[in-house]
């Protein structure tokens, strides 16, 4: 062959070479990505920002059940574990969407996490997301049924309560027809029977209120509130009942608080705080309530002098129905659903109620609310003032 060939066709042959090779590595490295895409799939496109919207939980499972996406509320539902689904019972619907086809939806209780003993109620729904992809959808539910049982609990404790005093007028009616003939029987049988008539009354009205303040719509008339104004009229309403025991109220500390909320309420707790001291202390004591405001809060204390709370039983005071000292409690009057209301009324407000106490050193009961700013707006609409 002529020399003069041998150059062209050598730069040929080899460009030929190189593109053959450069075309073999594209391929290669195409089905390499298309290989780790079969591996590792990526979730459906719109499905990362729809699972991030989600404030219940939401997660996102590839053919082989792994965690693609999980929102925060999957997480903090403890659903998900080490990128896989935490329950027997989540796989298990999810396997009978895969072979059915069909979205399941179901009411479910699990474990909250690999770890303790807490749980949770969801609702559950599983669908196909595309043909390779499910979702798994939950919505928490425990609070619902946590209310649910509060309320059995609730009906349970108020029939067993309302059955002391309906009982006593029962039995004093019948010995009040048994003692006809005999006047001062008579009379000592209509003084009790008055007696566990108030309280019957008393405990009906406590449960009516307790009642009300559950309900979502309580502040309905909110506006800026004066809090001397809640704290004479509490102590107005308790002087009769501090004077029959030679109990001094005496009231002080920061004057021209305000905050917002329902006058009507406010005065109430205040009133159960002043009422309880009064009744759980010694004849000829003395019961305090002070307030006082500072960084945004507003604190109003009622110190009393009386038998004090055992450490054991501080934090059960708030529960409905329940009684330091029954015995006292019931030759009082008392209904046991005072310091719950406070608890209620407080927490509506966005506050909240504190205990200190020391067995034989008497108690103080802190409600703590958030101060109203002081603008001409709030002053316009300013509750129980006064004129």
């Amino acid at each position: 062959m002529d020399q003069a060939w041998l150059v062209p066709v050598a730069i040929a042959f080899g460009f030929l070479l190189g593109a053959g090779s450069a075309a073999a590595i594209v391929a290669a490295h195409r089905r390499g990505q298309r290989a780790v895409a079969v591996i590792t799939p990526t979730v459906p496109e719109g499905a990362d920002e729809v699972i991030d919207s989600l404030e219940s939980a939401g997660i996102v499972l590839d053919a082989s059940n792994n965690v693609l996406k999980a929102s925060t509320g999957a997480l903090a539902f403890g659903l998900v574990w080490n990128q896989a689904l935490m329950h027997p019972e989540l796989v298990a619907l999810v396997d009978q969407v895969r072979r059915d086809g069909e979205p399941i939806g179901r009411e479910l209780h699990l474990s909250r996490g690999p770890f303790g003993e807490a749980s949770i109620y969801v609702f559950v729904r599983v669908a196909r997301l595309g043909t390779r992809f499910v979702l798994v959808l939950a919505e928490d539910r425990t609070e619902s049924y946590r209310l649910d049982e509060v309320r059995r609990d609730f009906v349970a404790n108020v029939s067993h309560e309302l059955k002391t005093p309906i009982g006593a007028v029962s039995l004093l009616a019948e010995a009040l027809e048994s003692a006809a003939k005999e006047p001062d029987e008579v009379k000592r049988f209509a003084k009790r029977l008055s007696i566990e008539a108030e309280r019957l009354a008393r405990t009906t009205h406590e449960i009516i209120e307790l009642s009300r303040l559950q309900a979502s719509d309580v502040l309905q008339e909110a506006a800026v509130v004066d809090v001397d104004t809640v704290v004479a009229q509490a102590v107005d309403r308790n002087r009769v009942a501090a004077d029959k025991h030679g109990i001094s109220l005496v009231s002080g500390g920061d004057a021209g608080s305000e905050v917002f909320g329902d006058v009507g309420m406010l005065v109430t707790a205040v009133h159960n705080l002043v009422a309880n001291a009064i009744q759980y202390s010694p004849d000829n004591s003395r019961v305090g309530i002070g307030v006082t405001h500072a960084d945004g809060a507003v604190e109003i204390a009622v110190t009393d002098q009386g038998v004090g709370i055992p450490e054991a039983e501080r934090e059960r005071v708030f529960e409905r129905f329940f009684r330091v000292d029954s015995a006292r409690s019931r030759n009082t009057g008392g209904t046991g659903l005072g310091l719950a209301i406070v608890k209620h009324v407080v927490q509506n407000h966005g506050g909240d109620v504190r205990v200190w106490s020391h067995a034989g050193s008497g108690s103080t009961f802190t409600i703590r609310l958030p101060e109203a700013a002081s603008t001409p707006a709030a002053a316009n609409l300013k509750l129980g003032a006064a004129p």
